[in-house]
């Protein structure tokens, strides 16, 4: 058994490192507020974007009358043998199986589409890491290109997770749109962490390209939060204070979706044609713009919760190594005892 001093060192470092987890939940929490209040913000453009598309679908001819075939670029659908996939993870650890979770699936990803030529671009560090260990790095890949398939990582970004604005989704879904467009890329898939409130959430793998239907999520893969996780965040938001639910944003959504169903003929300045052409890379933006804000707060809020069980782990310890020192001085007590009462009894 290790003596009372030891145990008492053990007991100060474990406080300490409750301390710091403690402080690390209540960060997380006020980030998470920020957070959820940013994707919030950026739910009516996105909404109304769709809806106008949704209407102009309805008034402008985007299939060719006699061939059917899409008369923009990103509604072609072809055979998947170059792909791209951009994976969201965090720049940042202790967040529990966050990053785990989401490198996984884009292994899990890559395995399922063996034989394809994969292309990879990580946003985030933790991303970036682990897979430039397993793929090499390469130059994307050109439309004529030949050659046998494989995978590799084309591309990063780190750090701007901290403050996400839309200047780089737009930048990225800018490249992906004319490599899609020139031929190069067959598909365009997002592989990161849908936020909804900090118990609901999950992980997606959805493919942003081709458009099959504007203003439908194609979504391949989800995994959502087990009950255990479900109530884990639930007791990290309520110690915290954060709110379970987002704010109510469905009378918003509802005025936004009433204009692509109303029955009125809509006078547009250019051709509607013309309208829908222009608009429709801006909604490859915002859904990149989308899914990078909800993984900021899914991280937040995974981060938070993996605090706060290591903060209740840390009191289990120390009521754990408490009662080791008591009974440690207990014995050494008794000890004592009996050494005096022999030392008696012997003279």
């Amino acid at each position: 058994m290790a003596n009372v001093l030891d145990i008492k060192r053990r007991i100060r470092s474990v406080i300490n490192t409750r301390q710091i987890t403690k402080a690390m939940k209540m960060v997380s929490a006020a980030k998470l507020r920020r957070a959820q209040d940013r994707a919030l913000a950026a739910r009516p453009y996105a909404q109304m974007l769709t809806n106008v598309l949704k209407s102009l679908v309805s008034r402008a001819e985007i299939y060719d009358p006699e061939t059917g075939e899409p008369r923009h670029p990103l509604l072609a659908e072809r055979e998947e043998s170059n792909i791209l996939l951009i994976v969201v993870t965090g720049d940042k650890g202790l967040a529990g199986a966050f990053n785990a979770n989401i490198v996984k699936a884009a292994l899990q990803f890559i395995g399922e589409k063996a034989g394809k030529n994969i292309e990879i671009e990580t946003i985030g560090r933790k991303g970036r890491d682990f897979l430039r260990r397993r793929f090499a790095s390469a130059e994307p890949r050109r439309a004529e290109a030949g050659g046998p398939p494989r995978i590799t990582v084309i591309g990063e970004q780190i750090g701007v997770l901290n403050k996400v604005d839309h200047a780089l989704a737009a930048k990225i879904s800018e490249r992906v749109i004319e490599r899609y467009s020139e031929g190069a890329l067959d598909a365009v898939y997002l592989i990161f962490n849908e936020f909804k409130s900090v118990i609901q959430q999950r992980l997606v793998v959805e493919r942003v390209l081709p458009i099959v239907e504007v203003g439908v999520a194609q979504v391949e893969v989800a995994r959502e939060l087990t009950q255990k996780e479900k109530e884990e965040a639930q007791k990290a938001a309520i110690s915290a204070g954060v709110g379970l639910r987002s704010s109510d944003a469905r009378a918003i959504d509802a005025a936004a979706r009433g204009f692509a169903a109303a029955q009125v003929d809509y006078i547009y300045e250019q051709k509607p044609a013309e309208l829908f052409n222009d608009l429709l890379p801006k909604y490859v933006g915002i859904q990149i713009f989308h899914a990078l804000l909800e993984s900021v707060a899914a991280e937040h809020a995974a981060r938070m919760t993996a605090m706060e069980s290591a903060t209740n782990n840390a009191t289990d310890m120390i009521d754990s190594l408490t009662l080791a020192m008591n009974r440690a001085r207990q014995a050494k007590i008794t000890k004592e005892i009996i050494e005096i009462v022999s030392g008696a009894a012997a003279q």
